[in-house]
């Protein structure tokens, strides 16, 4: 079986009219009380969760993330294939550990340690 996607992030200027937006549109519970006002969304096992957040240079961009069980192992595989590194294997603090690479038409993916 190939890796399976675990995650999905959409961010923008104003993350809190994204997360109105997209709680409304699909009935997501959305929840956001935490310091990075990142809004975790949980679709109560349907389906995957993802997040809904400020972006960091104020554009607005979608990403998914993929589980892998060596973030370096598969960043090393993307550069190989044409791919870049944009973000190397971090520790999210109380969260799990990505790293993210950029395909060869520019495209963001995430990976997501699978553990």
């Amino acid at each position: 079986m190939g890796a399976p996607v675990l995650h999905f992030e959409v961010g923008g200027r104003d993350a809190g009219r994204l997360q109105q937006f997209y709680g409304t549109l699909f009935d997501w519970k959305i929840d956001a009380n935490n310091a990075m006002n990142y809004g975790i969304v949980d679709n109560a096992g349907q389906g995957i969760n993802g997040g809904i957040s400020p972006s960091q240079d104020g554009k607005p961009w979608v990403c998914f993330y993929v589980g892998v069980a060596d973030l370096q192992a598969a960043l090393n595989k993307a550069e190989s294939l044409g791919g870049k590194t944009i973000m190397p294997p971090t520790d999210v603090p109380e969260g799990p550990s990505i790293a993210m690479f950029a395909d060869p038409e520019g495209n963001h993916i995430g990976l997501l340690k699978n553990v």
